[in-house]
């Protein structure tokens, strides 16, 4: 029998075959993500030449139909394989940014944007399944920490790429982009075609159901569907309480600025202070915190739960903050520790929460689990603005206040959620089966 891993001579943890290429696939995207999400209506509005308030309607148009389209993904990667869609999102990304530059007209923007759209808000999921296809074990928690580290490092550099190519070439640069976004995903889905699925790793004796209120392991084939993931108690748990989580994530991007340039009335360059230090962290130490997390034995429910606390600590930081304004250099110094501390947060959280969600769902529908937890992200993410703005004009520090008693709840429910989930979900290294005499039960490949 063979198993598609081998093991690292420092760590001793499983090495995915072909994990160098997926990573460096995952970095070159990342670096094509950068060249335009930072400037997306203006990168769009000068490739196709439309006016901004088209692009933007189109945009919003696209985007929530490729949310719709999440739950088709889902069942696609149990169809066929995550390898496969994988390639295929790839593909599309590259064929679309590739058409951009040519679709001048309403029409053929709107059925360019519609296209690469459904592939972006899919992708995703579709990641999230390829670490479960690829790995097991420890390795799905490095290859979250080393994914995260490698999209901040790739979509920092994109951004600082492109700022080159629009001081050389002007507006005319965005042009390059598109098709320099073209090559780097048609490079990465190259690389990432060289990834190799683990086998299924089984113990003897030990069967694997999918009950009515439990997420163990795979349904029978007659019965899979999204049926299975809703009655499925323990994991719509499990994603609700990423959706407390998920506000926080928000917070960075869209509360951040806004608290800053109304309630405190600090300069904006603080912003793109806080960001800087969070993409520099995320990048440059990401993989290491992940690894002591991993390392300790932490359970990876208590992992989570521990970002979620991390995070409820730095929303009562800015409470605080907005409650006693001190001077100018104090709150320069308070803001960015409490970005710090929102980092921690965040490189904690994210590696455990993602393999947990790997780990809690079925193989055999892995996909549509994904998605349904791919959609707390998403969902987060459409109400934060609306949301945030709405508790702003009550006052500064509510949306903090939300925002931290989000984060205990969601930290409170990973705790209890705990016991209900699949015991190689909650350990990176499952607990060792003994049979009557205490000796270790024996593992196979399936």
């Amino acid at each position: 029998m063979t198993v598609f891993m081998r093991k690292t001579a420092a760590s001793g943890e499983a090495k995915v075959a072909g994990e160098r290429s997926l990573l460096l696939g995952i970095g070159i995207s990342s670096v094509g993500i950068g060249m335009y999400i930072p400037f997306s209506l203006v990168f769009f509005h000068h490739v196709t030449g439309l006016s901004l308030t088209v692009v933007g309607l189109v945009m919003t148009v696209t985007g929530l139909a490729g949310l719709a389209f999440m739950p088709a993904a889902g069942t696609a990667v149990d169809r066929f394989g995550a390898k496969r869609v994988n390639l295929v999102l790839y593909g599309i990304r590259a064929l679309g940014f590739a058409l951009y530059p040519f679709a001048g007209s309403l029409p053929a923007f709107a059925a360019v944007s519609l296209v690469t759209a459904l592939a972006d808000r899919s992708f995703g999921v579709v990641q999230q399944s390829l670490i479960g296809e690829v790995a097991q074990g420890p390795a799905r928690d490095r290859l979250q920490a080393s994914t995260r580290a490698l999209q901040n490092a790739g979509m920092g550099a994109g951004a600082l790429l492109v700022s080159g190519v629009l001081a050389l070439w002007g507006t005319g640069g965005f042009t390059y982009t598109a098709w320099g976004n073209s090559l780097a995903f048609a490079l990465a889905g190259l690389l990432v075609g060289r990834v190799r699925a683990v086998r299924t790793v089984r113990v003897v004796g030990v069967a694997r159901v999918v009950g009515a209120t439990g997420s163990g392991g795979a349904a029978a084939a007659g019965s899979v569907g999204y049926r299975t993931v809703l009655r499925d108690r323990p994991f719509l748990g499990l994603t609700a309480a990423n959706f407390l989580t998920a506000l926080g994530y928000s917070a960075l991007s869209v509360l951040f600025p806004l608290s800053l340039s109304t309630w405190q009335a600090a300069p904006d360059s603080l912003t793109g202070a806080a960001f800087t230090v969070n993409t520099v962290l995320c990048a440059g130490i990401g993989v290491l915190i992940a690894s002591r997390v991993r390392r300790s034995g932490a359970r990876r429910t208590r992992s989570a739960a521990l970002g979620a606390l991390l995070f409820a600590a730095a929303f009562v930081g800015q409470i605080v903050l907005g409650t006693l304004r001190p001077g100018r250099t104090a709150t320069l110094i308070a803001l960015l520790a409490i970005v710090v501390v929102y980092t921690l947060g965040e490189l904690v959280h994210s590696p455990s929460g993602g393999a947990l969600s790997v780990s809690a769902a079925p193989e055999a529908v892995r996909g549509r689990y994904l998605a349904t937890y791919q959609l707390s992200y998403s969902l987060a993410g459409a109400l934060a603005p609306s949301l945030f703005t709405t508790l702003l004009a009550v006052d500064g520090r509510l949306p903090w206040a939300v925002l931290a008693v989000a984060a205990l709840g969601a930290a409170l429910a990973l705790l209890r959620l705990e016991r209900h989930l699949p015991a190689e979900a909650v350990h990176a290294e499952p607990p060792v089966v003994r049979d009557a005499d205490g000796r270790p039960v024996p593992v196979t490949a399936a």
